[in-house]
């Protein structure tokens, strides 16, 4: 599928892999529609676009908010005659120990709402038009982290099991009526969400514009997943021997945050 002539919209657009990955659809013809939280820096990505001969409208959203999220719908829908895709990539993360969790279950509540639900939510709103229209790709962002099981973010991988689940629902049902999907498996990557944990300081992450380039690949190819060989092999793994693929990596995670912490402290 080529871009140009496309409509795509886009949660999670102001800034790192959403903005980067606008900014290259819409350098190869696709009108990119924005959503996010926060307008200023919305309508920065707009402008650069913009200046750079692509077409881009913005949508301020705040994707934890239900009723938010059903206005942005339909002003999209009506403002746009054609949508050609979707790319839920709007998620918070959540780095916390289950045992340090025991009296914050709002922590689960509010990760789900934005990473699941609101990305449920704004599909549901769109599956109407791609149905009309007779087409329509859903590119929903998930985790290597579900295929290789890590400890510490049990809300976050969570969220994103969930929205699998349901993406492999959507297709089952709906791939006949035109309706295709994406899940997209991403690593660590290198953005303000990541770094604001410390000891990733000094952890190997993939690029920014890596991580935009694997989206523009799901809305151009339609594969049914995008991730990396260790994810591919882990998803088997953990389908296969459950227990040890949970069990047997944990030392490893272990020693890895204590090399993390260690660098850390040594180098700043």
């Amino acid at each position: 599928m080529k871009l140009k002539g496309q409509t795509i919209v886009l949660t999670g657009a102001s800034s790192g892999i959403g903005a980067e990955a606008a900014k290259i659809m819409a350098r190869r013809g696709a009108t990119v529609c924005l959503v996010a939280r926060r307008e200023e820096q919305l309508r920065e990505v707009q402008e650069l676009i913009e200046a750079d001969g692509g077409c881009a409208f913005i949508y301020p959203c705040d994707l934890s908010d239900n009723v938010a999220i059903e206005a942005c719908a339909a002003r999209i829908l009506a403002e746009q005659p054609r949508i050609d895709a979707l790319v839920n990539n709007a998620a918070h993360s959540i780095r916390r120990p289950i045992e340090q969790s025991l009296d914050r279950l709002h922590d689960y509540q509010r990760t789900v709402q934005l990473n699941y639900i609101g990305a449920v939510a704004m599909t549901l709103k769109l599956l109407p038009r791609f149905l009309e229209q007779g087409h329509g790709h859903v590119v929903n962002i998930s985790s290597l982290s579900t295929q290789v099981p890590i400890p510490l973010f049990s809300a976050y991988l969570a969220s994103k099991s969930a929205l699998e689940s349901f993406t492999r629902s959507l297709q089952a049902e709906m791939g006949h009526q035109g309706i295709s999907t994406t899940v997209v498996y991403f690593p660590m990557v290198r953005t303000p969400m990541s770094s604001r944990t410390a000891i990733y300081k000094y952890m190997p992450m993939m690029h920014v514009k890596k991580a935009a380039g694997w989206i523009v690949e799901a809305c151009e190819k339609r594969p049914a997943r995008i991730a990396r060989p260790m994810g591919k092999l882990g998803s088997v793994l953990l389908a296969a021997l459950p227990g040890p693929a949970t069990k047997l990596p944990q030392p490893l995670f272990r020693g890895m945050d204590k090399l993390l912490a260690s660098q850390l402290k040594k180098k700043g």
